[in-house]
């Protein structure tokens, strides 16, 4: 039998895949890679996914970690990024396959992946992620069927953290680079975020047509009922199977087939002034900085956002406490405005920000993406119905299309400083 790559556990890897991470392997092996480097891979704009995973999978058969660099990023994040996690090699293209199988090397505990988060101060920060956060995580997450659609880059670690799940269940694997409803159709399963499952259901709406869809994962921001109706009434066949979590904290709380967001199992969180904290054996190891882990210790966390706890233990996320909007006196959480507003008919995603404004701080405005824009009656109608007076958008504007971060989320900031200085291409709703 062929050892697999051990962040995938037992499931059965395709030939050609493993064939390409022990050609990665061989060649990582050539340039003095070994149990405790650090590799990066730079896909380059065209990038292949198949290369990233076997870069990736071949790395993590030497017992080396993985850094995936993000082609969107700036010269300046890239240098503080490879400046941090100082790789001892930098790879790109494809590596030569080949059927000599390569011995695992490390065990759970060993480091494979290296994450990139921007922090409060926008500064991308490199984390380590060992194997058993991750392979902890895709058994909490569960089984799927195949074949599995990951529509985003694998620089995203959502995306990478679909791709190897798909593997792990041994179910076929497709990443496309974007979200497009063809490919979604003809698919069992299918990773998203929140703004791309609008964007889904918005396209399967206008153009109906047989459906292969099974199981729809989303993670990534918080689903509001109004999606999640919208979703029942679309796919009725169709599970929609959401989860909760962060690159720091991996997997916190999944939703499958009940009425809430639970924790996983093992994971403990509490809500400590509406901020979530959590402690969880799926955390991350600690921060690489200038090449050094900095350890990130056993105890609580948290990343700033903004949630509610119930007596029966049902967890609500209202969104990071970097997307509060001050609006005269009161905090408002722009995602939970977006996930009521998803759910009208008609919007293919919007995005809350706030306005600057001389007396009230800031003005909750709400941008809302649409090929034929609903009325603006009902949305305020769903506003009425779903959020209390003060969390109401009181600035409406329409365009044809938001601007993407690479994970496929709304750029909140980018929006955020155009609608500040006047020039985000909108028009107002009426």
């Amino acid at each position: 039998m062929t050892p697999n790559p051990p962040v995938l556990g037992s499931a059965d890897v395709p030939a050609d895949l493993l064939a390409l991470a022990q050609g990665a392997a061989r060649e990582l092996t050539g340039r003095a890679v070994r149990a405790g480097s650090r590799v990066a891979v730079d896909p380059g704009p065209a990038g292949r996914p198949v290369d990233v995973l076997a870069w990736l999978l071949g790395a993590d058969l030497l017992g080396a970690a993985t850094l995936v660099v993000e082609p969107g990023w700036t010269d300046r994040e890239r240098a503080a990024v490879l400046g941090d996690a100082r790789p001892h090699v930098v790879v790109t293209g494809a590596p030569a396959p080949t059927t000599t199988p390569v011995v695992p090397h490390g065990d759970e505990s060993t480091r494979f992946y290296l994450p990139t988060t921007s922090g409060s101060s926008g500064r991308p920060a490199v984390l380590v992620r060992s194997r058993a956060s991750w392979l902890r995580s895709f058994a909490a997450l569960g089984p799927l069927p195949g074949p599995v659609l990951v529509p985003g880059p694998l620089s995203s670690s959502l995306f990478l953290f679909g791709a190897l799940h798909a593997l792990w269940c041994g179910a076929e694997l497709r990443v496309r680079p974007r979200l497009r409803a063809a490919d979604a159709r003809e698919v069992a399963s299918l990773h998203v975020v929140p703004a791309m499952l609008a964007d889904l259901l918005a396209e399967l709406e206008r153009t109906p047509g047989p459906c292969a869809l099974r199981t729809v994962v989303c993670g990534g921001a918080h689903v509001g009922d109004g999606l999640r109706a919208r979703f029942a009434r679309v796919l009725p066949g169709a599970e929609l199977m959401e989860y909760y979590g962060s690159a720091e904290h991996s997997l916190i709380a999944v939703r499958r087939g009940g009425p809430a967001l639970r924790p996983v199992p093992g994971v403990e969180v509490a809500v400590r002034d509406g901020e979530l904290w959590v402690r969880s054996p799926l955390a991350f190891d600690g921060h690489l900085r200038s090449g050094a882990v900095v350890a990130s210790g056993s105890g609580w966390s948290t990343v700033g956002d903004r949630a509610e706890l119930t007596d029966s233990g049902e967890l609500v996320v209202l969104g990071r406490g970097s997307a509060t909007i001050s609006s005269g006196g009161r905090l408002v959480a722009a995602e939970e405005v977006e996930s009521v507003l998803r759910g009208v008919p008609g919007v293919d995603d919007v995005l809350v920000s706030g306005t600057p404004h001389a007396t009230l701080g800031a003005v909750v405005t709400a941008v809302v993406q649409a090929g034929s824009p609903p009325a603006l009656r009902e949305l305020c109608a769903a506003a009425r119905a779903g959020l209390a007076p003060g969390k109401r958008p009181r600035r409406w504007l329409v365009t044809a299309a938001l601007p993407r971060t690479a994970s496929g989320k709304p750029a909140r900031a980018a929006v955020a400083e155009q609608l500040a200085a006047g020039t985000f291409p909108a028009e107002p709703l009426r």
